[in-house]
């Protein structure tokens, strides 16, 4: 492709996704396929010969635009938000034209500085602790990641080298997200040394007393208690573990504390919100949140932050002879490939410094608070409603409820509800999902698209009722 045939189809492929972001509405929320079905309109085998790229927009629109699930509809309320915004994609973009691997410092130095700033900026937005700033000098550091799975490998490596040999544990809850526990299989910890804590049964936060006897009960059957997680915001509910408490314990028993805040961190943009920072600055050894989520920046951007970058280094770092090079030997630079799993890595930098610099902190805010104000119009009027309950923690931009299947044991309560989720997300018109609290399926509506409105929400809330009322008046 010469850059002139470059230039015609990039302002077609430009085009395209700003009218598909004009007119996403438009879409059933959900896709209609059927499994086979993307791959059955494809031809089986690649082309011998190469094809005009007129032709792969055609079949993007005929083929694969009907098989997506349009996560940037603003009727999409299912799992979390997973955010794009213009400027996001034009930095992604950017990054792909310039095709930069920024293992090391010396492969491309702005790559790597102006990730060190990035994340500078970032934990100065969320008023995380000074220790987390990438200073030269400095102990400790961030790092875009691809995701919260892969940063809490890197923390489980970096705990793991810090405590030493032995029989190492992982401390999680049952409200732990489930990349924790994928962590252990990975790292060689092994499933077998990931305890559970209890919860406390009304918030589902960590149960900081059963934490301190399961590591006491460890310590004295001679294992090695390796690290823990603490959850700013767990993906089912949005519990908060009381981070400061969990601190405590860790410290006084030495132990690692990683802080998991993936959906919810970012909403520390906003001052009122900052009260989930409480423990960080004190005990957290790591801590991880996605911009890639709630912050308009496109997946994959999930930054890391620890408080002392050493034992991550001291785990990953391999230096074969040639990746050796001045910079590196010199110790002035961060090379990144020693903060990550694989050695090779994206320019991911420019769509979250593009975003910051488009949105500036005050945008942010603005749209963290939208999401916090549509999820507050939604919660009440689930309250209001005697035909649902609402689950009382809602802080964010998740809304968690129920409908009440009066007469019905809570097996096939269970069970009406996921046929009323499936109805809903058949329709077309919304995706939420569901999870389970206290043996009763919840819904589960998050908002957080830049494209969701307060018509949005109350369309969603009408037809969650309509479809509720005429289950129930359906025969049984």
């Amino acid at each position: 492709m010469t850059p002139e045939q470059f230039r015609t189809y990039g302002r077609q492929v430009v085009d395209r996704i700003a009218d598909y972001l004009a007119t996403v509405e438009r879409h059933p929320v959900r896709s209609t396929v059927a499994p086979g079905e993307v791959r059955a309109a494809l031809p089986a085998h690649p082309p011998e010969h190469g094809e005009s790229f007129d032709a792969v927009l055609a079949d993007l629109d005929r083929v694969i635009v009907p098989g997506i699930t349009h996560w940037q509809h603003p009727s999409f309320f299912g799992y979390f938000p997973a955010n794009a915004s213009g400027p996001a994609i034009l930095g992604d973009l950017l990054s792909s034209g310039l095709g930069v691997q920024g293992m090391l410092w010396a492969t491309s130095p702005a790559c790597t500085e102006l990730e060190t700033l990035v994340v500078d900026w970032l934990a100065d937005l969320l008023d995380l602790p000074p220790h987390f700033r990438t200073d030269a000098d400095g102990a400790g550091g961030g790092v875009i990641q691809d995701s919260a799975s892969s940063a809490a490998v890197v923390a489980v490596l970096a705990a793991r080298q810090r405590a030493g040999e032995g029989r190492h544990r992982l401390y999680v809850s049952s409200q732990t997200h489930s990349s924790l526990e994928k962590a252990a299989r990975i790292t060689g910890l092994g499933v077998d040394n990931v305890r559970v804590v209890d919860v406390d049964p009304e918030t589902l936060a960590m149960d900081p007393a059963r934490l301190d006897e399961s590591i006491a009960e460890d310590v004295a059957a001679g294992f090695v208690p390796t690290m823990v997680c603490a959850t700013v915001g767990t993906t089912s509910t949005t519990a908060v573990d009381p981070v400061l408490r969990i601190g405590e314990i860790c410290r006084r028993h030495g132990v690692w504390l990683h802080v998991d805040a993936a959906y919810a961190g970012v909403a520390a943009v906003c001052p009122e919100l900052r009260w989930l920072n409480d423990g960080v600055a004190e005990h957290a050894d790591s801590y991880v949140t996605n911009p890639h989520k709630w912050l308009l920046t496109n997946f994959d951007c999930s930054v890391l932050w620890l408080a002392d970058r050493a034992p991550m280094v001291d785990a990953l770092s391999i230096l074969p002879e040639y990746l050796r090079n001045t910079a590196t030997s010199s110790g002035e630079v961060v090379d990144y490939r020693d903060w990550q799993i694989p050695l090779g890595r994206r320019f991911r930098a420019l769509k979250l410094w593009s975003v910051i610099r488009w949105y500036g902190a005050e945008g942010l805010r603005a749209h963290v608070r939208r999401g916090v104000e549509l999820a507050g119009l939604v919660a009440g009027r689930v309250a209001d409603d005697a035909r649902f309950a609402l689950w009382p923690w809602h802080p964010f931009g998740l809304v968690c409820f129920r409908p009440l299947w009066p007469g019905m044991s809570t097996a096939d309560s269970n069970a009406a509800t996921m046929t009323l989720l499936e109805r809903l997300n058949d329709s077309g018109a919304l995706f939420a999902s569901h999870t389970k609290v206290e043996g009763h399926v919840l819904l589960r509506l998050a908002i957080g698209s830049p494209a969701t409105r307060h018509e949005h929400v109350e369309s969603a809330w009408r037809r969650i009722v309509a479809e509720y009322d005429a289950m129930r008046a359906e025969p049984r």
